[in-house]
């Protein structure tokens, strides 16, 4: 399949799954209160191009390509996105949305992020249920990269973190995002040595991921006891040259045995380029090669090989309480990382371009590399991520937007109690602004994009 119809493949899945369940969200509320719904564009903004009708409802694709919409008899507020003024057709009061209470309104502006976000839960629940969560190992280091940030903070291969951003007893997962979001500011971290608290801190190198900043401690815990598998790729490598094959079984290194991937990598580190005996399971039988490691010019040791860790507990069981305690940390990891990334644009700390924010062209961007990279089981969890997030975005207090429309459902209640209301032409203006802070955060987003090419 060509690269450009997997892509476009690809960003249909995706962004039409994330947009269609919040629309089916306003939907089925709207139909459950029984709200007349005129028409649901499944594909697109504005006029009508094509469709076929259902009862009283005209699904339909519409003709500008940008996002979805549930249209409401009886709401007029955002016709002009949503193919125009109803028709004149005779409907019921009971059926219309503007004559209904406002706390049917409200649930039914709700029920769009509601969808998002179940949609989000949903998808690493029954992940967890089907294959397991992921096992987090324990923070004790096993690996530490020559001259990298952990080196340069004074961290050993054996030290255990046990404090990281004042947070104690830190999993490893915590310490990986929260040196994501800290490239090249310093972090404070305290490792447990032969007994004793060391304090620390570590500047997280920074590095670019698909046009991404993001921060790296450059060590790796201990995974474990796991059978440690070469693959030889570069006939001219170190391990090559030595008579290591592909499928080689690493047994140990100088006669001590190997645990894992990051404790035969420290192995090769400290023998500081010197000749290596290394003893292989090659077919049942065991071999003892002899390996001259490459020092590199900032001191790493390399023989050239990949590595692969079998036999490690990646992925635990779960039942139904533990998936959706995954479900549940997964998400608010998600919403507690953005958050803080926010903070730091605020007080300075990020400047925007380091951000990660993404307009239209950084999320099919995002959504191409995975595809690519990962095929479209990758598309699942990017799904769950950008679900989410639209679901979230939308219950901000902005105009047009739904958090926008429940907003003005509180106005109206708090004028009801002086005995005003909102009329027609004001509840336009405000949506007329709302779609202004849209396009121009469209337009912003659509700049960063761009600058990254540059």
């Amino acid at each position: 399949m060509p690269d450009i119809l997997l892509v476009i493949l690809a960003v249909v899945f995706v962004l039409g799954i994330a947009i269609n369940i919040h629309e089916f969200g306003h939907f089925i509320v709207a139909k459950l209160f029984g709200m007349r719904v005129e028409a649901y564009s499944f594909f697109g903004l504005g006029p009508r191009i094509w469709g076929f009708k259902v009862g009283h409802t005209d699904y339909r694709i519409s003709a500008i390509p940008l996002g979805a919409y549930v249209k409401l008899y009886g709401d007029e507020e955002t016709s002009a996105l949503e193919g125009g003024a109803s028709r004149d057709e005779k409907v019921p009061d009971s059926e219309l949305y503007e004559l209904r209470p406002r706390w049917q309104k409200f649930l039914v502006m709700l029920g769009g992020p509601f969808m998002n976000i179940l949609l989000a839960l949903s998808i690493p629940f029954f992940g967890a249920l089907m294959y397991g969560v992921p096992a987090i190992p324990d923070p004790i280091i096993s690996y530490v990269a020559p001259g990298g940030a952990a080196e340069q903070a004074g961290i050993k291969p054996g030290d255990k973190v046990v404090a990281f951003e004042g947070e104690d007893n830190p999993t490893w997962r915590k310490i990986e995002t929260g040196a994501a979001i800290s490239p090249e500011k310093p972090v404070s971290i305290v490792v447990e040595r032969e007994g004793q608290r060391v304090p620390l801190s570590i500047t997280p190198a920074k590095v670019d991921r698909k046009g991404q900043a993001f921060g790296e401690t450059q060590m790796k815990p201990d995974e474990g006891v796991q059978e440690v598998v070469a693959r030889v790729s570069n006939s001219e490598s170190p391990a090559a040259k030595g008579g290591m094959q592909t499928g080689d079984r690493i047994i140990s290194v100088n006669g001590a045995n190997v645990r894992n991937v990051g404790n035969f990598q420290t192995m090769v580190q400290e023998g500081k380029g010197a000749p290596l005996a290394v003893v292989v399971d090659r077919a049942g039988q065991r071999q003892t090669l002899t390996l001259n490691a490459e020092l590199s010019e900032t001191g790493q040791a390399r023989i050239g090989v990949e590595l692969l860790g079998k036999g490690s507990k990646a992925r635990e069981p779960a039942g139904v309480g533990d998936a959706a305690n995954f479900a549940f940390a997964s998400n608010y990891e998600i919403i507690a990382l953005t958050g803080r990334v926010f903070g730091q644009l605020f007080t300075g700390q990020r400047a925007v371009k380091d951000a990660g924010l993404a307009g239209p062209v950084g999320i099919v961007g995002i959504i191409s590399n995975v595809v690519r990279e990962d095929g479209f089981v990758g598309l699942v969890s990017i799904l769950a991520v950008i679900s989410l997030n639209l679901g979230v975005f939308n219950l901000l207090p902005i105009p047009l937007l739904d958090g926008g429309q429940i907003m003005v459902l509180g106005v109206e209640k708090v004028l009801s109690w002086f005995g005003a209301t909102l009329s027609m032409a004001v509840r336009e203006k405000i949506q007329l602004a709302g779609l202004a802070v849209i396009l121009v955060l469209m337009v912003f987003t659509l700049f960063l994009d761009i600058s990254k090419f540059f």
